[in-house]
C-alpha cells in the first residue's frame, strides 16, 4: 500500500497543529497582559441611564481637576484627642501639598462629636495606577507622625488600592490553580499521561487567542475589561474548552475501540459530536451576548468578552484537538487502552443508574423533583441588595477596617456623602428640603475652597453642588432608603432640576437596574436556549422539559446558596449582579450537559427505540458528562482564590449548581422523565412517529 495517501491525510492535521502552536507562542503572553487594558474604576461600570451616573458627569464641572479622595482617620490612645494632636494632624495633612499624586491642599483635621477621633481628606489625582500605593504610603507616613494616635486610610482611594491588591497576580495565580485542578482531574479520569496534557494545551491555546482578541478590542475601547471580567474569562475558557474536549475524546475513544483507522475514527467522532458541541457553545455564547441588553456596564462588558472566549474554546476543540488525536492515535490513551464508553458490564455505576431509571422511572423523577423543590423554596431568602462594605473583601482589607473606625466616631455617611446637583437659584430650597428628609444629618453647598459650608457656594453653569451627610452607613439599606426619600424631596423643589448621586445612590441605582435586567434578560436567555434545543433535537416537548429542569436547578441552587452564604460564609448580603450572572452561567452551561445527553439519546433512539435510547444514552454519556461537570465546577471554584465576595459567591453558585445538575438533573430527573413520557417526549418530530412502530415506548 502506498504511503502517499497516508502522508496526504497527515498534511491537514500537521498544518492545524503548527498553526495552533504558532498561536500559542505568539498570543499566549496576552493571557498575562490583559491587566494592562483592564480598569477597576467602579465609576466606569455604573448603570448608563441612572440618575447617579448623570451626577458624576455634572460633578466634573465643579472640580478644577477630577480627584480621588483619601480619608485619614485618627483615633487617640486615650479617651479623647487633644488640641495638640489635632494641630499635629492638620500640620501632617498640610505637609502633603505638592507631593506626587496630591492635588491642592488637604482639609484641616476635624474632630468627631465624641471627641475621640479626627478626620481629614486628601485629594489624589485619578488614574494613578501603579503609583497609587506610593501616594497612599506617603499619606500614611505623614499621618503616623501624630503622637499618641493610630492612623488609618479610608475612602475611594484606599478602597481602589485594596481592590487592585485583590486582583494582583490574577493572571498567574488564578490560571495556575485552574490548570492544576483540571489536570489532576483529567489524570484521574483518563489514567493516561499524554491526553490530559493535550487537552490542557488546547485550553491554554484557546485562552491565549481569546485574551489577544479581547486585548485588541479593549485597547481600542470596543469592549471594557475589569478584574472580574478578566478572571471569569480565564475560568470560562479553560472550563468550556475542557468540556468540549472531553466530549470529543469520549466519542473518539469509542470509535477507536471499534476500528483500526485513526483517521476514520476522528472523522466519525467529529461527525457525531460536532452538533452537540456547537449547540452547547451556541447556548453559552448567545446567553452571554444577551447581557448586552443590560443597563449595567460591567454586565455589558462580560457579554461580548465571554462570547469571544467560548468561540475560541470551541474552535480549539474542533481543530487543534482532532489534529493532535490523528497524530497520536492510540498513543494518546497510553498506558490505558481505548474502549467503548459505558463498557463496564452490568455492575457499572451508570448501568445501575439506567436500571433504576428503567425499573421505576416515576418514583425516580418524583423523588428528584421533590428534593429540588424543597431546595428551591429557600431561593426567595437570597438577599441581592448588595454586599456591605465590610464584606466586600473576604480577607481583612485595611480600607474596610478604616471605614468601620470612621463610622464609629462620625455620622454613618461621613466620607461618602450623597451629592446633589441643583439650580443655583434654588439652592436654599434644596438644602432645606434635604435637611428635612428623614435620615439626613446635614446638607451644605460646596464652596470655592472645594469643601461644603463656610462660604458662598461655587456656581458653575448656573448650578451648585450640595453634599448631604446621611445618618446611616453609606452601604446600608437604611442609607439607600434615605436616598430614595431625598430624591423625592429635592425633585419636588420647583425649578431646582435636582439630581442625587454619590456612593449610596450608585448602590441604590445598581440594585434597581440589576432587578430590571433580570426581568428582561432571563426570558431572553430561556428563549435562546429553547430555540437551539428545538433545532438540535427536532422536538418541542423535550426542549421545554430541559429548559424547565435547568431553571428549577438554578432556583434550587439559589436556595442552597442562600443558606450557605448566611450560615456558612457569614455573608449578610449578595451582590446585585450575582443572581443574573449565576443564571446565565448555570442555565447556559447546565443545558450543555443535557444537550450532550439528549443528542446521544436521540441518536440511540433512532436505532433502538425510545426506551432503549434513554438507557443507552445514559450509560454511554454518564462518565464523560460527570467528568465534564466536575471539571467545570472545579474551574469555577478556583475563582474563590480572589478575595472578593462577588467572585466567591459566583464561584459557589456555579460550582454547586453544575454538580447538582450533573449528578441529579441530568443523571436521574431528565432520563426518568423521558423514559416515563415515552415517545411523546419527541413530539412532533419524526422520532415520535418512528417510536410508535418500535417495541419500546
Amino acid at each position: 500500500m502506498s504511503t502517499t495517501p497516508r502522508r496526504a491525510r497527515l498534511l491537514l492535521p500537521v498544518v492545524l497543529l503548527v498553526a495552533w502552536l504558532g498561536i500559542g507562542g505568539a498570543l499566549g503572553p496576552y493571557a498575562g497582559k490583559l491587566g494592562e487594558v483592564a480598569t477597576n474604576d467602579q465609576a466606569a461600570f455604573l448603570p448608563r441611564s441612572a440618575e447617579s451616573t448623570k451626577v458624576i458627569d455634572e460633578q466634573r464641572a465643579f472640580q478644577q481637576d477630577e480627584t480621588l479622595p483619601a480619608i485619614v482617620v485618627w483615633t487617640a490612645d486615650g479617651e479623647a484627642v487633644t488640641a495638640k494632636q489635632r494641630a499635629a494632624a492638620t500640620k501632617a495633612l498640610t505637609s502633603l501639598a505638592g507631593r506626587p499624586g496630591v492635588i491642592g491642599k488637604a482639609s484641616p483635621a476635624l474632630a468627631s462629636k465624641d471627641g475621640r477621633a479626627l478626620e481629614g481628606v486628601v485629594q489624589l489625582a485619578p488614574g494613578l495606577g501603579d503609583e497609587l500605593p506610593g501616594a497612599l504610603d506617603a499619606i500614611r507616613a505623614a499621618a503616623e507622625r501624630v503622637p499618641g494616635t493610630k492612623a488609618q486610610l479610608a475612602g475611594p482611594a484606599a478602597s481602589q488600592a485594596d481592590l487592585s491588591d485583590a486582583f494582583a497576580g490574577i493572571d498567574g495565580i488564578l490560571l495556575a490553580v485552574a490548570l492544576v485542578t483540571v489536570l489532576v482531574i483529567l489524570l484521574l479520569v483518563y489514567r493516561s499521561v499524554l491526553l490530559p496534557l493535550v487537552i490542557m494545551a488546547g485550553a491554554v491555546f484557546a485562552l491565549g487567542l481569546a485574551c489577544a482578541v479581547v486585548y485588541v478590542l479593549a485597547d481600542h475601547d470596543v469592549v471594557r475589561v475589569d478584574g472580574q471580567v478578566q478572571g471569569i474569562l480565564s475560568i470560562l475558557v479553560i472550563g468550556a474548552a475542557t468540556d468540549y474536549a472531553l466530549l470529543l475524546t469520549a466519542r473518539y475513544r469509542e470509535e477507536l475501540a471499534e476500528r483500526e483507522d485513526r483517521f476514520a475514527a476522528v472523522r466519525a467522532a467529529l461527525r457525531r459530536s460536532w452538533g452537540a458541541i456547537t449547540a452547547s457553545a451556541g447556548t453559552v455564547a448567545l446567553g452571554l451576548l444577551a447581557l448586552l441588553l443590560s443597563d449595567l456596564t460591567n454586565n455589558r462588558a462580560l457579554g461580548p468578552v465571554g462570547a469571544i472566549g467560548i468561540v475560541c474554546a470551541v474552535l480549539s476543540a474542533l481543530t487543534f484537538l482532532p489534529a493532535a488525536l490523528v497524530l497520536l492515535g492510540r498513543t494518546a490513551f497510553w498506558p490505558a487502552k481505548p474502549r467503548p464508553a459505558g463498557d463496564e458490564g452490568r455492575t457499572g455505576v451508570w448501568q445501575r443508574a439506567a436500571d433504576l431509571v428503567d425499573r421505576a422511572p416515576r418514583k425516580v423523577w418524583a423523588t428528584a423533583l421533590a428534593a429540588l423543590l424543597v431546595c428551591a423554596a429557600f431561593a426567595p431568602t437570597l438577599t441581592a441588595k448588595g454586599v456591605p462594605l465590610d464584606e466586600t473583601f473576604v480577607n481583612d482589607a485595611p480600607s474596610v477596617a478604616a471605614q468601620q473606625t470612621l463610622s464609629r466616631h462620625f455620622p454613618g455617611g461621613s466620607g461618602n456623602p450623597a451629592v446633589v446637583i441643583a439650580a443655583a437659584d434654588r439652592a436654599t430650597g434644596v438644602m432645606a428640603a434635604a435637611r428635612a428628609t428623614e435620615g439626613v444629618v446635614e446638607a451644605a453647598a460646596v464652596t470655592e475652597s472645594g469643601r461644603p459650608g463656610g462660604g458662598a457656594p461655587r456656581v458653575v453653569d448656573g448650578k451648585v453642588r450640595i453634599d448631604v451627610t446621611l445618618r446611616a452607613a453609606a452601604d446600608s439599606d437604611a442609607a439607600k432608603d434615605t436616598v430614595a426619600r431625598l430624591r423625592t424631596a429635592v425633585h419636588a423643589v420647583p425649578g431646582a432640576r435636582a439630581l442625587v448621586g454619590g456612593y449610596t445612590a450608585q448602590s441604590y441605582d445598581t440594585q434597581r437596574t440589576a432587578e430590571r435586567d433580570r426581568t428582561l434578560i432571563v426570558p431572553v436567555v430561556l428563549a435562546i436556549i429553547l430555540v437551539i434545543l428545538t433545532g438540535l433535537l427536532r422536538s418541542l416537548v423535550t426542549p421545554l422539559l430541559l429548559v424547565a429542569t435547568v431553571a428549577l436547578n438554578f432556583l434550587a441552587t439559589l436556595g442552597i446558596s442562600a443558606l450557605v452564604f448566611r450560615h456558612g460564609f457569614g455573608f449578610t448580603g449578595t451582590d446585585a449582579s450575582v443572581p443574573l450572572y449565576g443564571f446565565v452561567f448555570l442555565v447556559a452551561l447546565g443545558v450543555d450537559y443535557n444537550i450532550f445527553l439528549m443528542s446521544r439519546v436521540r441518536e440511540e433512539s433512532l436505532r433502538h427505540g425510545v426506551r432503549q435510547g434513554v438507557l443507552r444514552g445514559l450509560v454511554t454519556t454518564g462518565g464523560v458528562i460527570t467528568s465534564a461537570g466536575v471539571v467545570l465546577a472545579a474551574t469555577f471554584a478556583a475563582l474563590g482564590v480572589i478575595p472578593l465576595a462577588f467572585l466567591v459567591q459566583i464561584a459557589f453558585i456555579v460550582a454547586f449548581g453544575v454538580l447538582l445538575d450533573t449528578l441529579v438533573v441530568r443523571s436521574l430527573l431528565v432520563p426518568a422523565l423521558v423514559r416515563d413520557i415515552g415517545r411523546t417526549a419527541w413530539w412532533p418530530g419524526s422520532l415520535g412517529r418512528r417510536s410508535e412502530r418500535s417495541r419500546g415506548r
